[in-house]
């Protein structure tokens, strides 16, 4: 199987070389059906599902008949508030409900892990040393995604202490942040660019920590092996 790297940046935006990725994560045949399956239900799943119409027993009034049943030549009826009368009952109208659909766990693996691989192949993937500002700032992590050609929507996992970072990114437009253990297949789907730490590019699909180390093919920018 053939190597699969992204480029690695510092958190000044510098690029450092490139760094090895999961094979297992970012290097399976993507599954279009389990993708279109999970995604459909998360969709459905963010469904209110708080739609609702009153029936002819649940509108006020309507308790009298409204005229005699015979003799006026006229329709028999016994309510005002029949389907058929205006500001009457509605006839199988909606009433909340729950639109969640029952996924299995290994589906929403493999769903998670196609996109991934997906994303991968396109050369999507960035991967950001360890953020360490020292206060949190929309300017440095315009620049940072900036330097990294990140102009577009742009999905960035961060660790839970990452709170500068956090901090850094949260306002800007078209930007999603996501801690690891929490991103879906369809915030992968849904961005053009997925950026992660050297912290989080491992837990992301449920793999543990991932440290940088000599065997992850970390190189120089310009093709060489780092000392």
């Amino acid at each position: 199987m053939a190597e699969i790297t992204a480029p690695l940046y510092s958190s000044t935006g510098d690029k450092k070389g490139e760094i090895a990725l999961d094979p297992t994560v970012f290097g399976i045949e993507p599954n279009m059906n389990a993708m279109h399956q999970v995604v459909t239900a998360q969709l459905a799943g963010a469904r209110a599902g708080s739609a609702s119409t009153k029936t002819r027993g649940e509108v006020r009034g309507g308790g009298r008949k409204p005229w005699r049943q015979k003799g006026l030549g006229r329709a028999r009826h016994g309510s005002i508030r029949s389907p058929q009368w205006k500001g009457g009952g509605v006839v199988h109208g909606p009433k909340p409900r729950s639109y969640d659909q029952r996924t299995p766990k290994k589906m929403k693996r493999l769903a998670l892990r196609s996109a991934l691989s997906a994303r991968a192949s396109e050369s999507a993937i960035r991967v950001v040393e360890t953020i360490d500002w020292s206060t949190p700032k929309t300017k440095q992590g315009l620049a940072l995604l900036g330097s990294m050609g990140c102009d577009t929507k742009t999905l960035i996992v961060l660790g839970r202490h990452d709170t500068v970072a956090e901090r850094s990114f949260r306002n800007l437009t078209d930007v999603v942040l996501r801690h690891p253990g929490h991103v879906t297949t369809y915030d992968v789907l849904w961005s053009d660019t997925v950026v992660f730490t050297t912290d989080t590019v491992g837990a992301a699909a449920g793999a543990g920590a991932y440290a940088v180390a000599d065997d992850d093919f970390v190189r120089d920018a310009d093709g060489g092996e780092e000392e």
